[in-house]
């Protein structure tokens, strides 16, 4: 949730969509949580397990397609402050009377969920099996994930808490779509800062002001455009003090200065404006009317002798008198507002709550090693050790398992290539063969690069599955697919030949080219020489050569007609009709008695129209 009030919609115009390579060769740190609960409540009836479902394949995807080393964060024990929210949330869903909320003790922590802690340390596993580093915070997730974000340790976070830029996060993305060009929705500090003027503090008390995952009241008839319109009157440096001040009842900072609640509520009824300068009630202008019928009204003519003209619908006067008394009254408005905003903060038991406040601006949400540092690091995948436990907990085909890890293991193994190339095999099975094409997907482009086999396989354990589990199996992938495409990955590709079997998998041509430098410039060396060769036939052939098995100039250029090719009865009876009908009118025409010969009756109707008629 992170911060109440549709706080997404309001940071929502200043939301960034970024390409592919957005996240490649970057570190990013990723709320395991959030994984979690999005995924359990989008098919948990329809798969076995899918909190491990969803880690598997988004973390492959995450590593493999977008190219990026991801850093699991998971929560630590939550703090008292979040205990009574989470149990009022628990009640709202419920739809339980809130008169009836159980009051936890003052400084005890409420455990989550034991169901929810038995899916966490399952995906710990599972992530620990793929080489994934995991980092454990002290409370919230999001919190350590902004703090590695902060600190440099990571360059953006995978989250759907808006308090991570409370927390100090300087990129969050919300939102993956991996069907599209852009696939990253991402939302910068920076860019908020120059759209809406609001740092981090300012964040901060909006937060207080609506509310948030440890205070979810906040106060009570303030919304969020009032927030953001009230946090504004006061600087970064400032706001929380004033917050403070107001809580407490002592000052309210207006433009005239800094007076007392109480002093300033009661000179809103006691303030009273200057008088008003008379004014015409013809012409609106500065005078009386009575004035005007002596001396004219020099605002409406420049002669002496002309009347007033009469004021349009809608005058507004802009003397200095008429001036004055607008921004006086634009003041006392708001003032007036100001003081009842005050008035409703003043009324809240404890606000603003210090302690929600030090956790924001704290910069200790995990106990790391002496020097500072985490220690990040990524390691080759157990896959032996991941097969066995995915088949035990997914009922997987190990052949299944391990197609599917292939994606993962290319990045590792060209990744290695790139680095020392001193490793021949991936997964010292396969060798790298070819580039068989160019593939572009989305708008990106990838090298599809075959794999060959060239050793024999290593497990010769067979595995057997339930048929009722396989096929819920089936039913699981084609429904996580369309509900969230980056559930599932690209499978590789098996294709045969010379009577030799390849695997092929869609790589980075940056990647690649890194890896194998040689075979890329002999692919695209020879990808040159066939566009070439293809350019001369076509230009041959436009020019008027003509090339072997091509057909004849006019058949090139002209479609011929259907009756060419395939001639109708109707039109071979209408041809000899029309013969027909020549043939008599020659000899009506030019016989020497200068009769009409009389016209067959099997002629057509049309066809005696016209030889009747001319």
């Amino acid at each position: 949730m992170g911060v109440g009030g549709h706080f997404w919609d309001l940071l929502k115009p200043y939301a960034r969509t970024e390409d592919f390579d957005f996240l490649r060769n970057k570190r990013v740190a990723v709320d395991l949580s959030f994984w979690i609960v999005q995924h359990e409540t989008a098919i948990r009836a329809h798969a076995r397990n899918p909190h491990l479902r969803l880690t598997f394949f988004r973390t492959i995807n995450l590593f493999s397609k977008f190219g990026a080393y991801p850093v699991f964060v998971i929560d630590g024990t939550p703090s008292p402050l979040k205990s009574q929210a989470r149990i009022a949330r628990f009640f709202r869903a419920s739809g339980l009377d809130l008169s009836s909320l159980p009051v936890p003790e003052e400084g005890v922590s409420v455990e989550r969920n034991p169901a929810f802690l038995k899916c966490v340390r399952e995906c710990v596993e599972l992530l620990e099996l793929l080489g994934i580093p995991i980092l454990k915070a002290k409370g919230e997730a999001e919190g350590l994930c902004a703090q590695l974000n902060g600190e440099g340790q990571v360059d953006a976070c995978i989250t759907a808490d808006s308090d991570a830029f409370l927390f100090g996060a300087h990129c969050v993305v919300k939102l993956i779509r991996p069907n599209s060009k852009e696939p990253f929705e991402c939302y910068r500090i920076s860019d908020v800062e120059a759209g809406l003027g609001l740092k981090r503090k300012h964040l901060i008390a909006i937060s207080l002001l609506v509310g948030n995952d440890h205070d979810l009241n906040g106060v009570q008839g303030i919304g969020l455009d009032t927030a953001l319109r009230f946090v504004k009157c006061f600087s970064e440096d400032e706001i929380l003090t004033r917050l403070s001040e107001i809580g407490r009842g002592e000052a309210l900072q207006f433009q005239g200065g800094v007076r007392s609640f109480d002093d300033a509520f009661r000179s809103l009824h006691e303030y009273s404006p200057k008088k008003k300068s008379p004014h015409c009630s013809f012409c609106g202008h500065p005078g009386s009317k009575r004035a005007h019928l002596k001396l004219a009204c020099k605002f409406c003519s420049s002669s002496t002798s002309e009347a007033c003209r009469q004021k349009p619908v809608g005058f507004n006067c802009h003397c200095g008198s008429c001036d004055l008394e607008r921004r006086d009254k634009e003041q006392k408005k708001k003032a007036n507002w100001q003081t009842k905003v005050c008035q409703k903060i003043s009324m809240e038991q404890n606000f603003p709550n210090v302690e929600i406040i030090e956790m924001y601006l704290s910069n200790n949400h995990c106990d790391f090693p002496a020097d500072g540092c985490p220690n990040l690091s990524w390691e080759t995948p157990k896959t032996e050790l991941l097969v066995d436990y995915l088949s035990f907990h997914q009922q997987w085909e190990p052949s299944y398992i391990r197609q599917r890890m292939l994606p993962m293991l290319s990045t590792i193994f060209l990744r290695e290539m790139a680095s020392n190339p001193n490793k021949d095999l991936l997964y010292d099975q396969y060798e790298f063969h070819s580039i068989q094409r160019l593939k572009i997907r989305y708008g990106h482009r990838f090298f599809l690069v075959k794999w060959k086999k060239c050793a024999p396989v290593m497990d010769t354990t067979i595995y057997t599955v339930n048929p009722k589990d396989s096929e819920l199996q089936m039913e699981t992938s084609e429904h996580s697919e369309s509900a969230d495409p980056l559930n599932e990955i690209d499978a590789p590709q098996i294709c045969l030949d010379d009577g030799c079997w390849f695997l092929a998998t869609d790589e980075n041509m940056e990647l690649v080219k890194a890896a194998f430098p040689e075979k890329v410039d002999r692919f695209l060396k020879e990808k040159e020489l066939k566009e070439m060769k293809s350019r001369r036939k076509k230009y041959s052939t436009e020019s008027g050569g003509t090339p072997q098995n091509s057909e004849s100039p006019k058949t090139r250029n002209l479609q011929l007609s259907i009756t060419e090719f395939y001639r109708s009865t109707k039109m071979l009876s209408q041809a000899k009709r029309g013969k027909n009908l020549a043939e008599n009118l020659e000899d009506g025409i030019g016989s020497s008695d200068g009769k009409r010969k009389w016209v067959s009756p099997k002629l057509s109707k049309s066809a005696r129209r016209r030889l009747l008629f001319g």
